[in-house]
């Protein structure tokens, strides 16, 4: 299980010339081939009448799965520099695609190979990227006697409250990194002196963006 991983939240398109030639890149988030080839089909459909539809990606966590193509561009010049960019950000689950407008000057091998990454940079410099870390959703549930306690103790240990409830009982739910596990519930029991209840959702991945954290279910 990946505990850490960066993509995007949101799709992001940026456009540079180069020698009157335009290069438009779109970054999207995707997780499936199945998204891959409905965002590509789209892609084409859009820009109908551009020279070339370059275009790589990335899905997958652990053992990322990895494809690029230069179409019909020389070998190398084209897919492979957006694929490199994409490694060069460490991104995970997302997929570039470059649209050419031939201007009507070659641009030779290294002019490909800038105009294609150059292209793909901008993207993801303006997309929203976001950092996702793995974690357990805990609720622990405790009396009004000693929520104050249990709260001091989640803030000075740094564990993230991402929601609380104040009902019969106050209900922290608390996000707990992955390797904390064990030894968060024990502080619990032992803090408590038992008198807790902590009931664990298992694993699932917090998305870190614009100061809020969104939960994903594995």
């Amino acid at each position: 299980m990946v505990e850490k991983y960066t993509t995007i939240y949101e799709d992001h398109e940026a456009e540079i010339v180069e020698k009157k030639s335009r290069f438009i890149a779109v970054i999207k988030h995707v997780e499936t081939e199945e998204e891959v080839k409905s965002v590509l089909d789209a892609f084409r459909k859009k820009y109908w009448d551009a020279n070339h539809h370059v275009f790589a990606y990335t899905i997958g966590l652990k053992q990322p799965y990895e494809r690029c193509s230069d179409d019909g561009e020389p070998s190398g010049t084209a897919g492979m520099p957006v694929l490199e960019v994409i490694r060069g950000h460490a991104l995970r689950n997302v997929m570039v695609m470059v649209t050419r407008y031939f201007g009507g000057t070659l641009l030779g091998t290294g002019g490909l190979v800038r105009a294609y990454g150059g292209s793909t940079k901008e993207a993801i410099a303006t997309a929203a990227i976001v950092e996702n870390i793995l974690y357990y959703c805990m609720d622990i549930k405790v009396d009004y006697t000693l929520s104050g306690k249990v709260q001091y103790e989640l803030l000075q240990e740094d564990y993230t409250i991402h929601h609380t409830a104040y009902l019969d009982q106050v209900v922290y739910k608390v996000l707990v990194d992955y390797p904390r596990h064990e030894a968060f519930v024990k502080k619990m029991m032992d803090l408590t002196s038992g008198v807790v209840e902590i009931v664990d959702h298992g694993l699932c991945y917090g998305e870190h963006g614009d100061g809020e954290i969104t939960l994903h279910d594995i």
